[in-house]
């Protein structure tokens, strides 16, 4: 999960699914794995206690996930991407991006659905931040981590339909 939960956009659709998620984390899953947790305890040694040690680990898993979902949600934008043709946050990219071309979308990758491949971008990135309110056809350079500076060209900008 990216740091910029401050500001990120979501489709009603991901903000629904995101919703949903943080229920059953926070409900039936945490009560299911409370209940493995005490199954294990009474088997006795927790030294040597794999089926423990493995529930608290995922019990772990599921907080930060339930942590991280609740700070997302708090600061999310929840709308349809406006779309006026300019690179901004719900919009899928083709650009090259020092020689190669690649196709992403500029956004958080919590809206992208389950099972896509689609490669996300934050729009504080430093290709996002670059390239944020270009249009097709436009071009610019960014500073990567590296201290290098990359070529991108914005070759064309269309609305993420999930």
């Amino acid at each position: 999960m990216s740091n910029d939960t401050q500001g990120t956009w979501l489709t009603q659709e991901a903000f629904d699914r995101l919703t949903a998620e943080l229920e059953q984390l926070s409900g039936p899953a945490r009560i299911e794995i409370a209940s493995r947790i005490e199954a294990a305890r009474e088997e006795g040694d927790l030294k040597e206690n794999g089926g423990y040690h493995a529930a608290k680990d995922e019990q772990g898993k599921i907080e930060a996930r339930i942590r991280a979902l609740t700070e997302l949600l708090k600061h999310a934008t929840v709308t349809e991407a406006q779309f006026d043709g300019t690179v901004e946050p719900g919009t899928v990219v083709t650009a090259t991006i020092a020689g190669d071309a690649s196709t992403f979308l500029v956004g958080n990758r919590e809206i992208v659905a389950e099972g896509s491949d689609l490669t996300v971008y934050s729009p504080v990135s430093p290709v996002g931040a670059a390239i944020v309110g270009l249009r097709a056809g436009e071009s610019t350079t960014y500073t990567a981590p590296n201290g290098k500076e990359i070529a991108v060209q914005v070759t064309n900008v269309e609305r993420y339909e999930p």
